[in-house]
């Protein structure tokens, strides 16, 4: 009887709560969302518009710089080891083989693009710092992405920022400004 009155009741909101808490489910939980991010592909050469970066800066801005950057190391990890986390892209390769292809460039920035976003968000979360902070880790994939894109496919900066850029400005636009709406709705709560 003495056990059961000392004993701690937990609630499954309780349970949840502190799952979700665990920096580990959280930096897993941010890979994961990057791998199905990456599945809503819109198909265009030689990089598909996907909904990827908007989970990276997310995760640099609710995880911080630290962990949202080991989020994307661990979401590049994923696929480099195999798993089809990658979007689909049939001539840009398989496994590590990714890193190597048109998209290499983009994908190798998420780890600093979400620390980056992190970084200037743990100093300052007014709406401007956080939408600012999201676009500029964005723009930091873009921009590192086709700088990439040049250097091993295109060999033209001026139409690898056709390709690679330019094509994206609208599309990050509105990625940015539904992740600081994210992030502003689960910071309320």
């Amino acid at each position: 009887m003495l056990l059961k009155e000392n004993a701690k009741t937990l609630s499954l909101s309780d349970i949840l709560k502190n799952v979700f808490t665990n920096q580990y489910v959280q930096i897993f939980s941010f890979a994961i969302l990057t791998a199905i991010a990456a599945q809503i592909t819109i198909p265009a050469k030689p990089v598909p518009f996907t909904l990827q970066t908007m989970f990276v800066v997310l995760s640099g801005a609710l995880l911080g710089a630290k962990k949202g950057a080991y989020s994307q190391l661990l979401y590049l990890t994923m696929g480099i080891i195999g798993l089809p986390v990658f979007a689909v892209v049939p001539e840009a390769g398989f496994g590590i083989a990714r890193l190597f292809g048109p998209t290499g460039g983009y994908l190798l920035a998420f780890p600093l693009a979400a620390f980056f976003t992190g970084l200037i968000i743990e100093k300052n979360k007014n709406y401007f710092t956080v939408a600012a902070a999201m676009f500029l880790g964005d723009v930091l994939i873009v921009v590192l992405g086709t700088l990439y894109l040049n250097l091993l496919y295109i060999h033209n900066l001026t139409e690898a920022f056709k390709l690679g850029a330019v094509i994206f400005s609208i599309w990050t636009v509105v990625k940015v400004f539904t992740a600081v709406g994210i992030f502003s709705l689960l910071k309320r709560n």
